[in-house]
């Protein structure tokens, strides 16, 4: 008999609980749950990620599908403080129609400026999909120091809001020219910056990531995902994800997984 009323007295508690806090842990619906999606070096919203951008959507979460800095357009016409102000932006628009669930997600550049991101705000988690561009690459810097040392030399000068020609650079393309300000160009290309190898480290404890390394990536990307993925943060819900595609195809290869993993981490 005691047991039979010690029993009873749980399930009432329990019963109790769920009706003071029904949403307690009750997964959020697609619609509470918000992703910014960041094209690669030279790229475009429809060039790419539109398919990762088209699933998310598919799946019913909030998506905002940026053109950012470094698209072929744009030319880094903002430092980095004013990508990081664009993509806040972005989430908190999401915000206003319901997401509570906000998630930040980029392909090349765009992956290291998810993950950059994360550093410096509070997200629920990040999608870096073959993740590269950082300037301190040793395939990478040698290539653009005349440039940085110019555009140093004229921020030391009082030139830094003057825009000048300057060089970008890509493993799979060689160098490109580019025309912004000799500041803006010092932020995004100093290999003593923040745009550096140095982003992997710097994403925010508690924060989880999936890193997807498709399978033939570009050999230096491949080559550096165990020590990148290694310098993330732990978390229970950190992946290293290899899909089986090249690095231009990686986020539409992704982009199952990826619903999927965003569902779970939305979960917790």
């Amino acid at each position: 008999m005691t047991h039979i009323l010690r029993t009873t007295t749980a399930i009432l508690v329990a019963l109790s609980l769920i009706v003071l806090h029904p949403g307690a842990h009750a997964a959020p619906s697609a619609s509470e749950i918000g992703v910014v999606v960041m094209h690669g070096k030279g790229g475009r919203p429809g060039k790419f990620v539109d398919e990762l951008a088209a699933a998310l959507e598919g799946a019913g979460f909030q998506v905002a599908n940026l053109e950012m800095p470094w698209s072929g357009r744009r030319q880094y016409d903002t430092n980095m403080q004013g990508a990081v102000d664009e993509i806040t932006r972005a989430f908190d628009a999401m915000r206003a129609k319901g997401a509570h669930k906000l998630f930040v997600a980029g392909h090349s550049q765009g992956g290291m400026f998810a993950l950059h991101y994360a550093g410096v705000r509070r997200v629920d988690g990040v999608l870096a999909i073959a993740p590269g561009g950082q300037v301190d690459a040793s395939s990478f810097a040698p290539k653009l120091a005349a440039h940085v040392q110019k555009a140093r030399e004229m921020v030391e000068n009082g030139q830094g809001a003057e825009k000048a020609s300057f060089s970008d650079y890509e493993s799979s393309r060689g160098t490109n020219p580019i025309t912004t300000t000799a500041a803006i160009y010092l932020d995004w290309f100093d290999p003593n910056g923040s745009h550096t190898s140095r982003i992997f480290g710097r994403v925010q404890e508690g924060t989880p990531v999936l890193y997807v390394a498709p399978t033939r990536d570009y050999p230096g990307l491949a080559k550096g995902k165990e020590r990148n993925f290694g310098a993330l943060p732990s978390h229970t819900h950190k992946r290293l994800y290899q899909p089986d595609s090249d690095h231009l195809h990686a986020p539409g290869a992704a982009a199952s997984e990826a619903i999927l993993w965003i569902r779970q981490v939305s979960e917790r």
